[in-house]
């Protein structure tokens, strides 16, 4: 729900510690796919969701990701229907998604296509007319002792108040509900870093052991979510970066600048879920076009960490679900993969591509030069005995120049066939084009 890059720096000892925690092992190769129930499908609910499931396991999604499914205020209710962040009932479920019998069935028929279901969780405030308004003092007050919002221009939405132990144990009961009574798979945790880490800590100590593997995914960035509490957070500060390059002309290299630097402040190993479109904003094929979009998911599903598809950038929809239309029902316009066919393409290929290397999920990053570092972005992907070079262009003009590595790859672009390339030193990428090449790594 909001947007914050910056690492709080109370926690900088921990930049120089392992994580504490280790993500679960399947996690580095996932894909997470977020679905808006409202506007996923004509129906708009739980059931839709399911209907669609056979399609994402074809496109091979691992991980669904809904966004919140319990009732919405009515109180302050921002637009129509109002934000789905503005949560009524932490143990209900959206009568307009659908009952319990709804969500059982979708958990289980993900289950049974080898797909996790997780949960957009919003434990920073609630709506005002939430059922827990009857504890007056599970939320924060001002100096005249009225409840107040987290911050001024979110007015739809009412503060806790963390420094109350009985809210605490409430959250994390209902946390476990979830978990128990749905056989959910995790949590995506709306503004987690607006709550206090030691409560997530404690969290996740109390829902852990209900059920092993489950996938804790923070919606902020900040190296102290993940020593603890988390397994993946948000990769801000490359996605502040994408927007430069693609909206305002900065250089690529500032690409690799953004990831170096989180490196440096992030421990050994810690996960951050790449993405170039999301629900808070317009659409990555409208402020990038459509080859400057294709450009970002193909920087975004080979280089390390989890990559996010929302919903409709698959078929190049242009819906929107930011605000305001977050507040209204805005269906994902599926027929357009008709006009633009190289959007399911390109994103079942590369999927597919980065399903079958061990090496494009958890393998090493190695940035590489090239003759026109302001256009064009070149990396290495090296482990399980196999390299892979991948080179970005993100301009709307050819490049035909010399990148840094030694011959002797095979291009396995998705789409071309496979030949001896001309990658190391000579490169040639079309407009937005991405090449991605392989070669076996020798025994060390």
């Amino acid at each position: 729900m909001t947007k914050v890059r910056k690492a709080s720096s109370a926690f900088l000892l921990l930049l120089f510690l392992p994580c504490a925690a280790a993500p679960p092992a399947w996690l580095p190769g996932a894909v997470i796919y977020e679905v808006f129930p409202r506007d996923f499908s004509p129906s708009g609910d739980l059931n839709g969701v399911t209907a669609g499931l056979d399609r994402l396991h074809q496109l091979g999604v691992d991980v669904v990701w809904l966004m919140p499914i319990h009732p919405i205020g009515k109180v302050k209710r921002k637009g129509t229907l109002g934000s789905p962040y503005s949560v009524r009932d932490y143990y209900a479920i959206n009568p307009d998604y659908g009952a319990k019998e709804d969500l059982h069935r979708l958990a289980a028929e993900a289950h049974r296509r080898g797909m996790k279901v997780i949960l957009d969780i919003v434990a920073n405030h609630t709506s005002w007319d939430s059922v827990m308004m009857q504890t007056p003092e599970f939320y924060k007050h001002d100096a005249a002792g009225r409840i107040i919002p987290p911050v001024p221009d979110w007015e739809d939405v009412a503060a806790l108040n963390y420094a109350n132990p009985k809210l605490r144990a409430y959250m994390i009961d209902m946390l476990r509900y979830w978990i128990r009574e749905f056989d959910l798979d995790g949590f995506r945790c709306d503004a987690a870093g607006m709550v206090p880490v030691d409560f997530w800590e404690s969290a996740r100590a109390a829902v852990d052991p209900l059920k092993p593997g489950l996938l804790w995914l923070a919606e902020w960035h900040d190296p102290a979510l993940l020593a603890k509490a988390f397994d993946l957070d948000y990769a801000w500060p490359l996605h502040s970066a994408l927007a430069e390059v693609l909206g305002k002309g900065a250089p690529a290299g500032s690409l690799r600048a953004a990831w170096e630097d989180d490196r440096a402040k992030y421990p050994k190993g810690a996960l951050h879920m790449h993405m170039s479109d999301d629900h808070d904003e317009e659409r990555a094929i409208v402020r990038f076009g459509k080859g400057g979009a294709l450009a970002a998911s193909a920087m975004m599903f080979t280089l390390d960490g989890v990559p996010l598809l929302y919903e409709g950038m698959e078929a190049g929809d242009t819906s929107e679900s930011g605000a305001p239309a977050l507040f209204e029902k805005l269906p994902v316009f599926w027929q357009i993969a008709q006009r633009r066919p190289e959007f399911p393409s390109f994103y079942a290929s590369l999927i597919a591509l980065r399903h079958a290397h061990p090496a494009l999920q958890q393998g090493e990053t190695e940035w590489l030069g090239n003759s026109d570092g302001a256009r064009i972005v070149t990396y290495l992907r090296r482990g399980a005995g196999e390299e892979f070079l991948v080179a970005v262009n993100f301009s709307n003009q050819p490049f035909l120049g010399l990148v840094d590595a030694a011959p002797g790859f095979t291009e396995i672009t998705p789409g071309v066939a496979p030949r001896r390339a001309s990658a190391g030193p000579a490169l040639a990428l079309d407009a937005w084009g991405f090449r991605i090449f392989r070669r076996d790594r020798p025994p060390e």
